[in-house]
């Protein structure tokens, strides 16, 4: 059978979904172990290796973040994911205060490729770009509507990004953690991570994403 209903004098049909789960937007349920589980498990062969839930205030945002950003990094005023095409301190505090639960992805891979500039090391940052991204797909049709991810590392989806011409791939662009003023040691210490630096081309690099969930 299917449900009718009436808007402004028009009959709209929605179809029977039977015994169907319905993922409803914006219910402010939180977010499930089976759900977190479930994520994880799809995404082990990019090395996500866990995905922990966090209250939005945790969150540590300061201007020098920005400044680094600015003075030290190639990044800047080369791509359309890192500033100033980012969000500045005042907008990111906006947009945090629209929040209060969030995902931090932890992964890992070797960092020989780290310092780099080659198409091996890109490939692998791209593989885990795309990954972070589509988990927030995946949240998206679990009811997240809200979700957003802030990812690792600069955007690595063009060899040389189109900046400040019109970018190839708007859908899939993300800001990295820094490029959106979050101090990310200070944010893993505040939920009691401890961060080791890789120091050795035969260190494992670790690398983090954040996902505002609602």
């Amino acid at each position: 059978m299917s449900r009718l209903s009436r808007q402004k004098g028009i009959i709209l049909e929605f179809p029977d979904n039977g015994h169907k789960k319905v993922n409803s937007f914006r219910s402010n349920k939180g977010i499930s172990e089976r759900l977190l589980q479930k994520l994880l498990e799809n995404s082990r062969n990019c090395g996500l290796e866990g995905i922990i839930p966090f209250a939005v205030e945790k969150i540590d945002v300061a201007e020098w973040v920005r400044l680094k950003c600015q003075f030290g990094c190639c990044q800047y005023g080369t791509n359309w994911c890192c500033p100033p095409a980012s969000p500045d301190l005042e907008k990111t505090n906006a947009v945090l205060k629209e929040y209060s639960l969030a995902l931090l992805l932890i992964g890992s891979r070797q960092c020989k490729n780290f310092y780099l500039s080659n198409a091996r090391r890109r490939a692998e940052q791209v593989r885990s770009w795309k990954e972070v991204v589509g988990i927030e797909r995946k949240l998206f049709l679990e009811g997240y509507d809200k979700a957003i991810s802030l990812v690792s590392g600069a955007c690595a989806l063009c060899r040389k990004c189109t900046y400040p011409e019109a970018c190839r791939f708007p859908r899939e662009r993300r800001p990295p953690i820094e490029a959106f003023s979050i101090d990310l040691i200070g944010t893993l210490k505040n939920l009691g991570i401890a961060t080791p630096v890789a120091q050795q081309t035969i260190d494992t690099f670790r690398y983090y994403a954040i996902i505002l969930l609602q």
